[in-house]
């Protein structure tokens, strides 16, 4: 039997964009009319009268990140009796998808230290032994588990400020501590921790890139950390919710497609995800017969096998992205690193195209960027090039050419303005080239790589419109800031910023119109206007 509902009374975002600038709609004060929206099994049937039998079916774009390929609902009247939920005119959207994130270490840091507002390693060290006395307290601390800290950023500490493994060592003591920068891209250990994790640290307690994301998935398998994790699996899934979240792509350097069939056979099923496959996993995944697209059993629709997720380059704040030009004031001279060669990267970027797998190919520097899309060019590789930080002017339009995604993280830009200033004063390229990709016709994709910024879409999207987190320091950049229509359309998977017939019924209600912000911390406090949530059709969170 068909399951009808029918929201009542809700009004789409009142804003257009017109010659590059928004403006409010004349046809009402706050920019729209109100309508209902029409569901039917999980998927939108009619948005103000206007249905899938006559309209035609919505095309939903077809990368890893989508909720959906091109498909139709029947165009079946509703029952004169169905369920209706009064929006009180309410705005409606899209539901907001966050296309890059690393979901198990953001559900953790739910439950671990996070040294984000640290100003330097003295400050981490005062705050890690305020943790550990709380731990010890609270009889939460065994010295035969990890206590686990998050996103630390030295590459803003003084020279002088640095981390050191003296000061780690006398901080934890014998208790096994690792910290994890902000960026994920190294670690900050004890001694106690890296003689457990088999890794060798110098003086300055440091673990490197490769050598840090293999130590790090050992954290995980500690007594306990299964049934921890999965607890805070389910309050990331609702905070989520509660901000109009409906969908992530999950790259965990794990074995994602496994793991995700087991959460949701758990329960763990409030969003739609993706679930990316790391190049050392590929050729597993395709003996499995797995292809990108393909629906994870067990998840009734709502989880999809994603893209081959390669890492190119390191990253700005560890000095490692590879760059064509030296990073500034560091001796000897650096230009970042690769960690695969050119030749690998074709490859693997064949193999996956072969065997019908996107791609979600980390690349930051400029350098890096370069040999990407050269590989892409190469292979007919069709995905994502995931942040696209540093781009040559002649790069830009090669995305849009191979129709490639830029899948980027706007508040990377607002955390990385001052490092860049200190280690990318003389790029080659240009950073964060948010407005030049879009003015290139490149298709944009927004994401936050959480937890190295808050899985928050706001946040995102406030960023790439205001360019600044507070109206009290000028914008980074602000040529390269979006019109608040392109950042939200960025932020969803139908590439677009209001619901059209045949959509899944993925949707968002809020109190306030989101194009009536007209200040970075407006645009910040939108959740507190999330009212519901809906995922196929189902409310994952509602306070109406």
């Amino acid at each position: 039997m068909t399951e009808w509902l029918r929201i009542r009374d809700v009004r789409v975002p009142g804003a257009a964009v017109r010659g590059g600038e928004t403006e409010l709609l004349d046809h009402g004060s706050d920019g729209s009319e109100p309508h209902d929206v029409l569901i039917a099994d999980g998927r939108i049937v009619s948005v103000d009268g206007n249905a899938v039998g006559n309209a035609g079916a919505a095309t939903v774009g077809g990368d890893a990140g989508d909720a959906t390929g091109t498909e139709s609902a029947e165009s079946t009247p509703a029952p004169r009796e169905c369920e209706t939920v009064d929006a009180q005119g309410r705005w409606i959207i899209p539901g907001l998808w966050d296309c890059h994130t690393h979901f198990t270490q953001w559900a953790q840091t739910f439950g671990r230290l996070d040294l984000i507002t640290a100003r330097s390693a003295a400050e981490a060290m005062d705050m890690l032994r305020a943790h550990l006395e709380a731990r010890r307290a609270a009889g939460t601390l065994s010295p035969d588990v990890f206590v686990v800290g998050m996103r630390f950023r030295h590459s803003l500490w003084a020279d002088d400020a640095q981390p050191t493994l003296a000061a780690i060592d006398a901080a934890a003591g014998d208790q096994p501590v690792a910290l994890s920068s902000a960026d994920m891209h190294c670690g900050w250990v004890n001694s106690a921790a890296a003689r457990r994790l088999g890794v060798h640290v110098g003086e300055s307690g440091l673990v490197g890139e490769l050598e840090w994301f293999d130590a790090y998935t050992k954290l995980n398998n500690a007594p306990g950390a299964a049934e921890e994790t999965l607890r805070l699996l389910r309050e990331a899934e609702a905070d989520a919710a509660g901000k109009g979240v409906t969908g992530v792509r999950d790259y965990e350097m794990a074995e994602n497609v496994d793991t995700w069939i087991r959460r949701f056979a758990q329960g763990v099923d409030r969003l739609r995800v993706d679930a990316g496959v790391y190049p050392e996993r590929l050729q597993a995944a395709i003996d499995a017969g797995w292809h990108t697209g393909d629906e994870l059993p067990g998840s009734h629709g709502l989880g999809r096998v994603g893209a081959m997720k390669l890492i190119s380059d390191g990253s700005l704040n560890t000095r490692s992205a590879y760059c064509s030009t030296p990073y500034s004031g560091i001796t000897p001279p650096t230009y970042g690193v690769m960690s695969y060669t050119p030749r690998q990267i074709e490859d693997y970027m064949r193999l996956a195209t072969a065997h019908g797998f996107a791609i979600a190919c980390h690349a930051i520097g400029d350098e890096a960027n370069t040999i990407v899309l050269d590989a892409a060019a190469a292979t007919g590789a069709h995905g994502s090039i995931e942040h696209a930080q540093m781009l040559k002017p002649a790069d830009m339009p090669r995305f849009a050419a191979l129709g490639l995604t830029a899948s980027i993280q706007p508040q990377h830009a607002m955390d990385d303005r001052d490092v860049i200033d200190r280690f990318w004063a003389h790029p080659a390229g240009i950073p964060y080239p948010f407005r030049a990709l879009y003015d290139a016709g490149v298709r944009l994709r927004m994401g936050s790589d959480a937890p190295v910024a808050p899985l928050d879409p706001w946040l995102a999207i406030s960023a790439a419109v205001f360019g600044t987190e507070s109206s009290d320091r000028e914008p980074f950049q602000p040529e390269q800031c979006l019109d608040v229509r392109a950042a939200l359309a960025a932020s969803t998977a139908q590439g677009r910023d209001r619901l059209a017939p045949g959509d899944p019924a993925d949707l968002v209600l809020l109190d306030r119109d989101p194009y009536a912000a007209r200040s970075p911390e407006e645009m910040r406090a939108m959740p507190a206007s999330v009212a519901a949530t809906m995922v196929a059709g189902r409310w994952t969170f509602s306070r109406l």
